[in-house]
């Protein structure tokens, strides 16, 4: 059935899945009140379901949680609408006098998970601590381009985020945060079009692996042009994170690079065919 969706950065006193149980409980939490503007949103959106992330997976169950998080992106973008609450703004109580600034400045903008959050939704619409109305993503697009980086065409879904090499797409990802590190790898996932189980303790392997099971089933030569931040004896073909992709922000937008033949992905190392170019002194 249609459904809305809420994009938001977690705080003190989320409403969680066992708090359902007990909702004279989960009223007492300080998340209720987003709880309750989102489904007060709902109904004036004539929508008969919503989906919170925090009271909609039950964190308990291991097999649960890598089912959502590899099925995030899907639900991202199937719902009639995405509601991105902006509760991590500064000015807590309520709008600044300057809009721009206070929507600019908040958390949202640099956490990992709310990059597929703002790529995967057909219709975004955000809203201010107090849930006035922004305005939606197509009002507000020369603003969130500017300081995502994020090209206008793709955010208005003129352009698919598959028609872009994915270099630049993990450099939309380059300055954003997780609190776990594996989160890194695990909020790429739709944004690369990857399915993998999710290794909570496997630390920054979590990213190679990625980018291993993107070359799985991509051509797309990007993967390999980055450049580290600290480059060491132990730099090897792939990259340590994100940040390592980070100078693509500043490189016009290119399609996809497809080799003529696959990549292959070995015990040994990376075997695939590349043109030769002369460089000229």
């Amino acid at each position: 059935p249609p459904y809305s969706i809420l994009s938001h950065t977690w705080g003190d006193e989320e409403v969680i899945f066992n708090d359902m149980v007990n909702l004279k409980s989960a009223r007492r939490k300080s998340g209720w009140k987003k709880v309750q503007y989102m489904c007060q949103q709902t109904i004036k959106d004539r929508l008969g379901w919503a989906w919170i992330d925090t009271c909609c997976i039950d964190k308990s169950s291991s097999a649960e949680l890598s089912e959502a998080i590899n099925s995030m992106f899907r639900w991202y973008q199937e719902a009639t609408v995405c509601h991105v609450d902006m509760s991590s703004s500064p000015d807590g109580s309520g709008r600044s006098l300057d809009v721009n600034a206070s929507f600019a400045r908040s958390r949202w903008w640099r956490r990992g998970w709310t990059l597929q959050e703002l790529i995967a939704p057909s219709n975004v619409v955000f809203w201010d601590p107090c849930w006035n109305c922004f305005g939606p993503l197509v009002n507000l697009v020369h603003l969130i381009s500017d300081f995502t980086g994020i090209e206008q065409d793709m955010l208005l879904r003129v352009k698919s985020y598959r028609e872009i090499c994915v270099g630049k797409r993990l450099s939309w990802a380059a300055e954003r945060e997780t609190t776990r590190i594996e989160d890194v790898a695990y909020s790429l996932l739709g944004i690369l079009d990857v399915n993998m189980p999710n290794l909570y303790g496997e630390g920054q392997r979590a990213f190679r692996r990625l980018q291993e099971e993107f070359m799985r089933t991509s051509t797309d030569l990007s993967i390999l042009a980055w450049s580290p931040i600290i480059a060491t004896s132990e730099t090897g073909a792939l990259a340590s994170g994100p940040q390592d992709f980070a100078f693509w922000a500043k490189l016009p937008t290119t399609d996809s690079v497809y080799p003529s033949k696959p990549v292959e992905l070995t015990n040994a190392g990376l075997r695939m065919e590349l043109p030769c170019v002369p460089v000229r002194d």
